[in-house]
């Protein structure tokens, strides 16, 4: 069942999260706070997730304290959520790296925001998830408050499913602040896609002395190549998950969601590809441009990280001449920004093969 309300792109994650979630540790930062807040106020006034519980919230003192306590919670089976933006992802990416090698279903929401550098902004780009984008998380982009709605349980549902943890990710004060009438899942639906089995084998995996197993170990580089290698496979069937999950979704909402999204005119000549708040600005461009005799067309991603070569050469017209990718973060000293070089490869790679 769908219901319409009004609300802003924070409060949407905070919904959803809420949802799947059973610990929440927490630590405010713009403009991701709002999340934050409105968790422990609903679990404070005893609202219930849809296993029928209050999640379980803490602050700590710091970001880096947040997500340190969200890998315990994770490691002792419960599942956990936590809210950041910013420099406070960056005090995150130690424990991101251990939650994603340990295989622990976490999911982060993310109000993209600058990193202080030669000052300090508040404002909107993609540097944080840039610099978290190795650590091994899922990286799925929403760009508008519905998609949050729709993509953020995705994110949960996917994590829960393949043991991948999730990073999801909207622009900061341009989604996470827009107010939008929207059509919300009930969480009696978001708790029939739930694969409640692997919950079990999930909570089966955690800390107990009556289950003993071996942890946290230091290995030389003979076996520790060996293991990080091993999981090759899992990121690649994980995208067929997500695909199954955005498929799922679209059941229940009628919106049909891909790793990659096109819109604009078969025959298009020029194509931009971006991701983010960006995205509902440039289809109002392309219907525009199209009309007038244009052939233009934009490619959404959805999901960044794993980057899937398959979907996006899937969407990309035959016609097409011109690509211009719209990265919305500054890398220091490289050639080209990360999604640029994301797409990059795709291209090299299909004309190596075609050669």
């Amino acid at each position: 069942m769908k219901k319409m309300m009004t609300m802003n792109g924070n409060t949407a994650a905070a919904y959803v999260a809420y949802a799947f979630s059973e610990v929440a540790p927490i630590y405010p930062i713009t403009p991701s706070s709002d999340m934050s807040e409105l968790i422990d106020a609903w679990a404070a006034n005893g609202k219930e997730n849809i296993f029928g519980e209050q999640v379980q919230v803490s602050e700590l003192q710091s970001e880096g304290g947040a997500a340190g306590a969200m890998h315990g919670a994770l490691s002792a089976g419960a599942l956990a959520t936590s809210f950041t933006s910013s420099q406070g992802l960056l005090l995150m990416i130690p424990n991101m790296y251990k939650m994603s090698g340990e295989l622990l279903p976490g999911v982060l929401h993310v109000a993209a925001r600058a990193l202080s550098t030669h000052a300090l902004s508040i404002f909107g780009d993609h540097q944080d998830v840039m610099a978290a984008r190795q650590t091994g998380f899922n990286i799925i982009a929403s760009s508008s408050v519905q998609e949050i709605l729709e993509l953020g349980a995705v994110s949960h549902l996917v994590s829960i499913k393949s043991r991948i943890p999730t990073m999801h990710f909207f622009d900061g004060f341009r989604t996470s602040h827009e107010i939008q009438k929207v059509e919300a899942v009930d969480y009696e639906d978001y708790k029939k896609l739930v694969d409640f089995e692997a919950i079990n084998e999930f909570r089966l995996k955690s800390m107990n002395p009556n289950r003993p197993y071996t942890k946290g170990t230091a290995q030389n580089s003979d076996v520790y190549f060996q293991a990080a290698e091993s999981t090759n496979q899992m990121y690649e069937d994980v995208v067929e998950t997500i695909v199954y999950y955005m498929d799922k979704m679209g059941e229940i909402t009628g919106r049909k969601y891909r790793p990659f999204d096109y819109y604009g005119a078969e025959d298009a000549e020029r194509v931009i590809i971006a991701m983010g708040s960006v995205n509902e600005t440039i289809e109002e461009t392309v219907d525009y441009l199209n009309k007038n005799g244009e052939k233009v067309g934009l490619i959404k991603v959805r999901l960044y990280r794993p980057f899937s070569k398959k979907y996006l050469l899937d969407v990309v017209p035959k016609t097409v001449k011109k690509i211009a990718v719209l990265d919305r973060t500054k890398e220091k000293g490289a050639p080209y920004e990360p999604l640029h070089l994301d797409v990059l490869s795709a291209f090299v790679g299909e004309k190596m093969r075609q050669s």
